[in-house]
Formats: structure tokens, C-alpha cells, sequence
């Protein structure tokens, strides 16, 4: 029945009109993937040497395993955010002879038997051979490799509870990261080291000949914990309800009617993301990588032009990135409604440009704490500013007219390409390739200065020509209008 089950779900995607729509997608996705298999692969030859230059007096498997704990709640906590739940069209056996045991047991399995799970394998296995066995032997590694495996078993399984029984909302991401800060700040100040803790943890777990059984114990437990929820809950129908919901007649954003019809679409726009799951997935994905920047600003290493380049751009954009490619599509299974209101092609038009406008301010307000890293931070994001208001903003909202696949809004975002196209990989071109291809030619002849005041002044003339750029955008909305409205209505 389980194989049957998993039949049922391949013939559903491969004969969905989308999955040959979206083939060069799928396509460009395989290809990411080896890139990162490749990658994976290298990093685990070679991490053995790089902890040795690290920490050279302390065994670099012990230094691996100290961080394998941390490692491994940050992992959880990013598949709580963005790992989707598994689901089942339920309705389509009812009528079968099927025990709801059994589509329970699909349910939480399913996820498992994703190779999106196993790419940390492309890089356990290098390791061991490399990095433990030297020290374990090859036992050991042995033990090291399915212990990386029941690890991510663990952390699937209870992603899947803890988002089943507690929902995401801010409340719990607040929660997570203050857990996460704590911990951290705890091993700063040393006064309690989770580093050693994880380290002696999973010393005697490698060294032991059982150890790699409670691990499996933890993943064991996680996989009854999803049953339990299912046993309390009962009816398969509920699958996908969570213990806490969001009362989203109190969303209110009453202050916008102030600003005429521009407002009150706005408003809704706002409802819109706050009450669907995958508009809700990539707003916490927004607010995940405003912190992006910790990986470049604290380091001397990627103090150069292009890295405080990219940075900066793409920080303080992140907003417009997250919703710009989609912001005419997040309206698709109401389109048709919203074309026949009594709605202007120039306020829908200046409507999504105000929204994409607001991000990109608003991302520039929350990554400010930037600037204690230096005044050269301060220069390079307020040239990103004025470059993604006056060119990126109108490439986007330009390009989204092209973009006439729907998206199901019910959907999760994580790991989830229904709706993308080849359309929206070109849009990449202006919003990053443009500023870095521009600081890297003048920073070969040390005009570093030269190339921030161009982007700055190209930034300037955007917001200037700010009418014209939107009346060239309506025109192409108006070309383009009925031929949306027509996608709009197929599903993939």
C-alpha cells in the first residue's frame, strides 16, 4: 500500500500540466543540486585540514563534534520555518478499504525519502573517511555517517510536530532565536559551554559500538510523538490543523484608508500575506536573511568591493527579492475578480510600486545596526538603497508582467518551485550582476569611489523619472492583462 501511495504521488506530478511547463526549471534546480553535491563533496576532504589551522590543539573530530549539537538545533530550526508538511488528498480514499494507520504512516515516512535529505551525506561520508577515522577508526566512521542520518531523521520528524502542534508564528520563531542567542551568549561569556557538552555527547556516541542506537532512539521517539498528535487530533481531515491559530479577523489595517484606493489595495495586500501559507513562508524567509550580513561585515576576508557590494544589496533588497518576482501573481486566483472592480491599470500599477517600495525601505531600516561595522558600510548601503529604489523596484514590477504562472497560495514556499520560471532567474541580471560587474571593473583600477557614485547617481535618475518608468510598466500591464487573466484561470 505505501509503494502504491508513492505511485500515486509521482503520477500526480508528472501529469500535472506544470511539471513539463516548468521542465528548464527543473532542469536548472538538478544542476544547482550537483553544484552542490560537488561542493559538499570537497568541503569534506578538506575540513579536517581547515579545523586543524582553526583550533591546531585540539583533534579535528573533536572540534567537529563540539559544534555538531549547535549544528543540529539550527538545522531544526530552519526546517521548522520552511520545511512543508507532508499531505494527502484525502478525499480520493475515503472509500477504500485503506486504515487510517497506514496513510498516517505515509504521511510522516514520505518526507524521509526525500534525496534533498541525504545531499549532508555528500558530505558525512567524505568526512569520515577524512576527519574520523583517523581518530575513531573506521568503525567509527561507520557510526558517524548513520548517526548524520538519524539526525536528520530526528529533526524531520519533530520540524513536522512542533510545526503541527504549535504552528508557525511569531511568537515561537521569537523563542527559537532567543533560545539559539542565549546559548551562544552562554558559550561567550563561558558559563556554560554547549561546545563541550556536544563534544564529549558525541565522542562517546562515535567511540561507543552502540552509540549510533540512541540516536536512533531520539528519531524513534520524534516519528511517536507525530503519532500521538495524529491519535489526539483523530480524523485525518485535521491533518494539517495546528493547535494555535491566528484570528485574522483582528487583522486590521484600518490607517492605510487614508490613502485612497492605493490604500485600501495595499491593506489587502498586507491580509493577503498574512493569511496564506506561502506568502507567510517567504516573509519569515525575508526575515531570516536579514541576518545574512553577519557573514560578511565581521570579517576582514570579505572587506572588498564586490562581496560589501553584493551584501549590501541584496540585504537591504531582500524584501523586493522575496515578493517582487510574484507581485502580480500572489493575486492569481482572484484576478479576474480584481479586473472587473472599478480599479485603474495606474493605481494597481502604483499600488505593487508602493509595496515594493515600502520592503525596500523598511529592509534598509532593520539591517541599520550594520553601521557599527564601519562607515564604509554605511556608503555601500545607502548606494544599495538608492539603487533598488530607483532601477531595481521598477525592474521588478516591470518583469512581473511577465510572469503569468499561478501560484497556489496555500502551498508552503520552502522548497517549492510551483509557479517558477525561467523568467524569473533573468531578473537577477540588473538586481545584482549590474552593480557587482560594475564595482569590480572600477576597483581594478582603484576607482572604487567612482563606481559607488555611478550606481548612486543611476539610483537618483530612477527616482527622478519615477512617472515615466511607471507609465512604460502600465503600458505593458495593459498589453499583457488578458493574456494573466487566461493563465491565471489553469492550475499546474
Amino acid at each position: 500500500m505505501f509503494l502504491q501511495l508513492l505511485k500515486h504521488h509521482w503520477l500526480k506530478g508528472v501529469r500535472s500540466p506544470g511539471f513539463h511547463k516548468n521542465l528548464l526549471v527543473n532542469i536548472f534546480v538538478g544542476l544547482v543540486a550537483l553544484y552542490f553535491i560537488a561542493l559538499f563533496i570537497v568541503i569534506g576532504f578538506f575540513l579536517p585540514e581547515i579545523l586543524e589551522e582553526i583550533a591546531p590543539e585540539i583533534d579535528p573530530a573533536h572540534v567537529f563534534n563540539g559544534t555538531l549539537l549547535f549544528i543540529a538545533m539550527v538545522i531544526l530550526f530552519a526546517r521548522f520555518l520552511f520545511q512543508p508538511l507532508s499531505t494527502i488528498h484525502i478525499q480520493s480514499y475515503q472509500h477504500f478499504p485503506i486504515k487510517r494507520g497506514k496513510l498516517i504512516n505515509y504521511l510522516l515516512v514520505k518526507p524521509l525519502l526525500n534525496p534533498i535529505n541525504y545531499l549532508s551525506l555528500c558530505f558525512a561520508i567524505p568526512f569520515a573517511v577524512s576527519g574520523m577515522a583517523p581518530t575513531f577508526g573506521a568503525g567509527g566512521a561507520f557510526r558517524f555517517a548513520w548517526i548524520t542520518v538519524f539526525l536528520v531523521w530526528f529533526n524531520t520528524l519533530f520540524a513536522s510536530f512542533l510545526k503541527r502542534k504549535l504552528g508557525v508564528n511569531i511568537v515561537v520563531i521569537l523563542t527559537f532565536i532567543v533560545l539559539l542567542a542565549g546559548l551562544g551568549a552562554l558559550e561567550y561569556f563561558k558559563i556554560f559551554s554547549l561546545f563541550t557538552l556536544s563534544a564529549q555527547l558525541f565522542n562517546l556516541l562515535i567511540g561507543s559500538p552502540f552509540g549510533w542506537i540512541a540516536v536512533l532512539v531520539f528519531s524513534s521517539i520524534a516519528y511517536f510523538l507525530n503519532r500521538w498528535f495524529f491519535a489526539r487530533n483523530y480524523y485525518p481531515e485535521s491533518f494539517e490543523k495546528t493547535a494555535k491559530k491566528e484570528n485574522i479577523d483582528k487583522q486590521s489595517f484600518s490607517f492605510m484608508e487614508r490613502f485612497g484606493n492605493i490604500g485600501d489595495l495595499l491593506s489587502l495586500q498586507m491580509k493577503l500575506i498574512l493569511r496564506h501559507k506561502r506568502t507567510k513562508g517567504a516573509l519569515y524567509m525575508t526575515l531570516f536573511f536579514l541576518f545574512y550580513g553577519l557573514i560578511f561585515y565581521p570579517f576582514e576576508v570579505y572587506r572588498k568591493p564586490g562581496y560589501l557590494m553584493f551584501t549590501a544589496i541584496f540585504i537591504t533588497a531582500i524584501g523586493m527579492i522575496m515578493f517582487g518576482q510574484w507581485i502580480i501573481n500572489w493575486n492569481g486566483t482572484h484576478f479576474d475578480f480584481l479586473m472587473t472592480k472599478k480599479i485603474s491599470t495606474r493605481t494597481y500599477i502604483r499600488m505593487n510600486y508602493f509595496f515594493l517600495l515600502s520592503l525596500s525601505v523598511v529592509s534598509f531600516i532593520l539591517t541599520t545596526p550594520y553601521f557599527f561595522f564601519g562607515r564604509e558600510i554605511v556608503i555601500y548601503h545607502l548606494v544599495a538603497i538608492l539603487y533598488n529604489i530607483g532601477i531595481n523596484t521598477h525592474v521588478y514590477l516591470f518583469g512581473a508582467t511577465y510572469s503569468a504562472k499561478r501560484l497556489e497560495l496555500a502551498q508552503g514556499s520552502a522548497m517549492n518551485m510551483q509557479g517558477v520560471g525561467y523568467k524569473n532567474f533573468i531578473v537577477i541580471i540588473p538586481l545584482l550582476v549590474v552593480p557587482m560587474l560594475l564595482i569590480g571593473i572600477f576597483s581594478l583600477f582603484s576607482a572604487t569611489n567612482i563606481a559607488l557614485t555611478v550606481l548612486a547617481i543611476i539610483g537618483l535618475l530612477g527616482i527622478v523619472f519615477t512617472k515615466q518608468l511607471l507609465e512604460v510598466t502600465e503600458k505593458q500591464f495593459l498589453k499583457r492583462k488578458y493574456l494573466l487573466c487566461e493563465n491565471f484561470r489553469m492550475k499546474e
